[in-house]
């Protein structure tokens, strides 16, 4: 995360921000339907991601959006998944940009595989 944090850092409107919000997914040791899994592993539709990043940079206020996807290897229970950050000016474009791209790449760019115990 700290990699991501200062590669906004360098981006040439920073100065323009007020905010960085993150997002860290982990693999939690039960699905949602609450069986336990021993891992999971994530495919990731590259094309769609950089249209929805791009998408949502556009938002108001928003300077920069950065996601890295573990993608194809089997993750386990504690695993990160996928880091998502989002600078901006105010926590309120900022937040709402964050929940809706993140609901977004998980409803259309990503999926993913449980392993079940």
């Amino acid at each position: 995360m700290d990699n991501l944090i200062e590669k906004i850092k360098k981006h040439p409107d920073y100065n323009k921000a007020g905010m960085i919000l993150c997002h860290n997914g982990v693999v939690r040791e039960t699905s949602r339907n609450g069986k336990k899994v021993s891992g999971l592993s994530v495919k990731v539709d590259k094309a769609l991601l950089n249209k929805v990043i791009e998408k949502y940079k556009k938002h108001q206020g928003i300077i920069e959006i950065l996601i890295e996807i573990k993608e194809n290897q089997k993750l386990s229970v504690g695993d990160d998944v996928m880091k998502l950050l989002v600078a901006g000016d105010i926590r309120e474009n900022v937040i709402s940009t964050l929940s809706d791209a993140l609901n977004e790449v998980k409803k259309s760019v990503t999926s993913k595989t449980e392993f079940f115990i």
